[in-house]
């Protein structure tokens, strides 16, 4: 399985729907990269203890972003503050290799695309944009108003990877973590990273 040599990858969670493919992502990311920055906004925490009530086979996120990490996590993960403007990851000389806005709010999303950079997140998105490193946002909204639908464009133009939250079914589901691994998975495969959640189309006829 392929790792990122010396990555660091930086995940935002913020206040949309899909708190559970945060938690999926944090989960595999553990076993292929170096480093993860975990930040989360007000929102995204209270819409985390909101959806995620199932048991996980990986790191619970609720527990991470109560900063209950393991030894063994604490090698990995490090859990920062949504307001932590002193925290490496702001400045353009210590960026992470790459980041992940997921779920990104509409607001979140609003915001990158214009600039602002009020939070850790935001700051932290503007310098992935302006140092030309991968950023992938995964928005979780429908309908789409030709607001959100501008946003998204700004962020395509200026090298986002915008990954929406749509999972496929011509795979033919059976569950609901089916649906969840999709989403991840693509996510994954922005990061050029392997994984088992599921098979390349018509994998038989490659």
């Amino acid at each position: 399985m392929n790792h990122l040599k010396k990555s660091r990858v930086f995940v935002g969670i913020t206040g949309a729907s899909g708190s559970i493919y945060a938690e999926r992502l944090i989960g595999k990311l553990v076993e292929l990269v170096d480093r993860i920055y975990i930040v989360s906004t007000e929102a995204g925490e209270k819409v985390a203890r909101y959806e995620l009530t199932q048991p996980t086979s990986g790191p619970s996120l609720l527990d991470l972003l109560a900063k209950n990490l393991t030894p063994e996590q604490t090698k990995i993960i490090r859990v920062l503050g949504i307001n932590d403007l002193f925290a490496p990851v702001a400045s353009g000389t210590s960026a992470p290799t790459h980041m992940v806005i997921v779920p990104c709010s509409m607001g979140t999303l609003a915001r990158v695309a214009t600039g602002v950079s009020s939070s850790l997140l935001e700051r932290t998105a503007d310098v992935m944009i302006k140092q030309k490193k991968p950023l992938i946002v995964v928005p979780r909204e429908t309908p789409l108003s030709p607001i959100h639908l501008k946003n998204m464009l700004t962020l395509c133009e200026l090298g986002a990877h915008i990954i929406p939250a749509m999972p496929g079914f011509y795979f033919k589901p059976k569950s609901l973590d089916d649906l969840v691994n999709f989403v991840v998975g693509r996510i994954l495969d922005s990061l050029e990273l392997s994984h088992e959640f599921y098979k390349p189309w018509n994998h038989r006829m490659r």
